[in-house]
């Protein structure tokens, strides 16, 4: 009945399917222009993370603002005239940028030692180094040595300083992510009414397409700070970072990722098409099934709103890669059939192709369906996303090749076409004899396979550097690690110090009556040596560890206030006294993000040395959480850590998780497809087994390397196997089929490795060198990617047309002859 209905729509009519081909292209071409990328710190993240919500918390509770940092080292002193003339002038210049809230340099450190009046004085009328009348020297060393500002605006050495440039806050964009907030609370609680979920697909579209503005804003944002860092190249060697900076970085190399990748890709396949067919006709067909599949896709995502992060930007490559594969094997079968059979006409050469080969691929694209579905599993929203993504890709890759294909070939091709004699592949005809003859070098090379892979898989490990991910020509490579080795460390975590409630019982100091401001009245009952002497015992355990560069709190500005006050410790009342002293400039800048009077809690804030090749962050933290507990004696309930180094390792934590998860699916799930398939249990093992080993000598070799496992790399064992094992399922399929017809199992090898197997080696040879594209990236987990899943590949396919027919000789799965 299908294949009567196939007959009749798509062979009997090619240019009706095509005319309904065509329509479709138009249709989802057209919602192509709602394609979307997103290069956002929420793509790296993973869903339901509890202590996101705890930082977004965090951030509100003690104020949190955008800001890009500029590593500046000018070719002079920083404190020469025309260094601070330069300073100056840029400084001007980036206040003058529509979207710069406020700009701080080191001309901008108050100065509290630069003169000998008093400290009230002082503090109330302090002066910069761009203040005409200051001591340049004295002020320069009291910056350098400053609590707050060592390691922070200014190096160790004294020749690099850090501008910190604050962006403007977007009301907008704060209220609705705020909005979107709620409604993801109210599904994690199962709160979400009907109604809810309505409002919230509204919401969604409403909040996208503001997030596409801003990230468009903040894309002409960068472009004009560049342009005002170009103007001082020549006077200071220059750097950009900071998050905003680092999205629009990322933006950009997805764009140009996704267009690299798809360019070389296709430029590959015409090459491998004219040196599989050598005939343009047999380029052109396979390239338009490309064409199409891949740009209904892209209408698709843009339809259904799915965004690309820089884990699904390999997608259009991909796609390319798996639908040339099923164009080549379709392909190859029809032409052996028509040199086979050169009387029966076009349609029924079609027709008998499409029959033989509708369950091969049909099977080889749900086992690799299976392989991306199984990365749902992982909890990290980019490779859910990945995984779907390619799902339905793989569908529209299948629907095309089994409609485009026959039509256009069927419009195209002439009966009477000449099928030339093709010649033996040497390197399948060699496969061949390796099969046949050389059973031990096969079985001790799986042996050594199985051991090396065995030992490099209990070597991995998930330690893995932000940094890292970047090429080191990158501009986000180099801010980076400028930041790093010179001012302070890049990756931050908050230790928020939690204080117990005391009753307000004790008879305040007369000096304090004249205090008629609520804060200040608050103010006055918060300010307690015991608070200061515990905040300083975390920072100082903090400041001691080896991996954390710069720490700041409440501590440091006691410091300063200790330094200025003849090295004296300050009680609760002086501290009042001299928090309500403090002009509202500074305590805005250097206060009040430490402390939350409000909240009773302190924040001390860390940056961590995320370059270092010793770092193990989920130790790190581990020891913090204890030794706070255990060694400086706080309850559990007091303290707690927030920050982008915790969702960080909770990232790489989950991970592990992911990688046993999506393997334990996908081979469970590829298994169960071969039973259903071959209805052979023998079989079935036999067609796993060299395409389970490939992928785990990959993970072996990322271990015995050292690599350490990444959102790219945990996906190729999975993508792997579901990849590799088409090349079982069309062997064995061929196997099966051409036993039949001579009962020898060693000329059916043969056979098979004259026939599928020169379309697997072929497929194959396209699979690799695609993958071998992806590293133009400047990405470096999708480099790595690349890399090893073409590796993965080439030894999968040596594995099936080796250890696979050997297998097949020694089980005998058909029965003995």
């Amino acid at each position: 009945m299908f294949e009567k209905i196939y007959k009749n729509s798509i062979i009997e009519k090619p240019k009706f399917t095509l005319l309904i081909l065509a329509v479709l292209l138009l249709s989802f071409g057209y919602f192509a222009k709602d394609f979307q990328l997103d290069a956002s710190s929420d793509t790296l993240l993973l869903e339901n993370d509890p202590d996101l919500k705890y930082l977004r918390e965090v951030n509100t509770k003690f104020g949190s603002k955008d800001f890009l940092v500029l590593t500046y080292t000018p070719k002079e002193s920083l404190i020469s005239p025309d260094t601070i003339r330069n300073l100056t002038n840029l400084k001007n210049d980036l206040t003058n940028l529509s979207w710069a809230n406020n700009v701080i340099t080191i001309l901008d450190v108050p100065l509290l030692k630069n003169n000998d009046e008093p400290l009230a004085e002082r503090i109330k009328n302090f002066k910069t180094l761009s203040s005409e009348d200051s001591d340049k020297e004295r002020g320069f060393k009291e910056i350098i040595n400053s609590p707050i500002y060592k390691e922070f605006i200014i190096s160790k050495d004294g020749k690099t300083s850090g501008i910190l440039v604050y962006i403007k806050t977007d009301k907008k964009l704060s209220d609705l992510i705020k909005t979107k907030n709620n409604y993801l609370n109210k599904r994690d609680k199962g709160q979400l009414t009907s109604e809810d979920k309505k409002e919230y697909k509204k919401f969604l579209k409403k909040y996208d397409n503001y997030k596409k503005s801003y990230n468009q804003k903040n894309h002409q944002n960068i472009n004009e700070i560049r342009t005002v860092i170009e103007k001082y190249k020549d006077t200071a060697k220059i750097h950009l970072g900071g998050i905003p900076m680092i999205a629009d970085d990322m933006m950009t190399y997805i764009k140009n990722d996704i267009i690299v990748f798809g360019a070389g890709v296709f430029l590959f396949i015409v090459c491998t098409l004219w040196f599989v067919f050598r005939s343009l006709l047999w380029v052109f067909i396979p390239l338009l099934s490309c064409f199409f599949s891949v740009l209904i896709m892209v209408g698709l995502l843009g339809l259904l709103g799915w965004k690309v992060t820089v884990i699904s930007s390999n997608f259009i490559s991909l796609m390319l890669i798996l639908t040339m594969a099923m164009n080549i094997h379709m392909s190859v079968r029809y032409l052996q059939f028509k040199k086979e059979n050169p009387n029966i006409s076009n349609s029924e050469a079609i027709l008998w192709t499409s029959g033989k080969m509708f369950w091969p691929i049909l099977y080889t694209v749900l086992t690799t369906i299976c392989a991306f579905l199984s990365l749902i599993f992982s909890g990290i929203k980019p490779i859910i996303d990945f995984g779907w993504m390619m799902s339905v890709g793989l569908l529209v890759s299948l629907s095309i090749t089994f409609t485009l294909l026959p039509a256009i070939l069927n419009i195209l091709s002439k009966d009477n076409t000449n099928y030339k004699d093709e010649k033996k592949s040497i390197i399948t005809s060699f496969l061949s004899k390796v099969a046949q003859q050389n059973t031990k070098t096969i079985f001790v090379s799986s042996l050594l396979v199985i051991i090396v892979s065995i030992i490099g898989i209990t070597k991995l490990e998930v330690e893995n550097s932000f940094i890292n991910y970047f090429d080191k020509k990158t501009e986000i490579y180099k801010g980076m690690k400028l930041i790093d080795d010179k001012l302070g460390g890049t990756t931050p975590l908050d230790i928020i110090v939690k204080f117990p409630d005391k009753k307000k019982e004790e008879k305040i100091d007369d000096d304090f009556d004249s205090w008629d401001d609520e804060e200040k009245d608050e103010a006055k009952y918060w300010f307690t040596r015991n608070k200061i002497d515990r905040i300083t015992l975390v920072h100082d355990y903090l400041d001691n560890l080896q991996a954390v560069g710069k720490v700041i709190s409440f501590a440091s500005m006691v410091r300063v206030a200790e330094d200025l006050n003849d090295g004296k410790k300050l009680q609760g009342l002086e501290m009042g006294i001299l928090y309500n002293k403090i002009p509202d400039s500074i305590k805005k800048e250097i206060i009040d993000p430490y402390i939350s009077i409000e909240n009773n809690e302190a924040r001390i804030s860390l940056r961590v040395l995320d370059s270092r090749e010793d770092l193990r962050r989920n130790e790190l933290i581990k020891k913090i959480n204890y030794d706070l507990e255990n060694k400086l004696g706080l309850n559990r309930d007091e303290f707690k850590l927030a920050g982008v180094l915790i969702l960080f390792n909770n990232l790489l934590q989950s991970l592990f998780k992911s990688q046993i998860l999506t393997l334990g699916v996908v081979m469970a799930g590829i298994t169960l497809m071969f039973l259903i398939l071959f209805r052979n249990i023998t079989l079935s093992l036999i067609g796993v087994v060299p395409n389970f080993m490939a992928a785990f000598l990959i993970l072996g070799i990322i271990g015995l390397l050292g690599i350490p496992l990444d959102m790219m790399t945990i996906t190729i064992a999975a993508i792997t196997i579901g990849i590799a094992v088409d090349n079982s399922i069309h062997y064995i399929y061929r196997f099966k089929e051409e036993f039949k017809k001579n009962n020898n199992y060693n000329q059916t090898l043969e056979k098979c490795h004259d026939t599928v197997g020169v379309a697997i080696l072929n497929t194959s040879i396209t699979i690799v060198f695609g993958f071998s594209i992806l590293v133009l990236s400047n990405f470096i987990p999708t480099i790595y990617f690349g890399i090893f899943t073409g590796i993965a590949m080439l030894l999968a396919m040596i594995s099936v047309l080796t250890l696979l027919p050997k297998l097949i000789l020694i089980v005998k799965p058909f029965g003995n002859v």
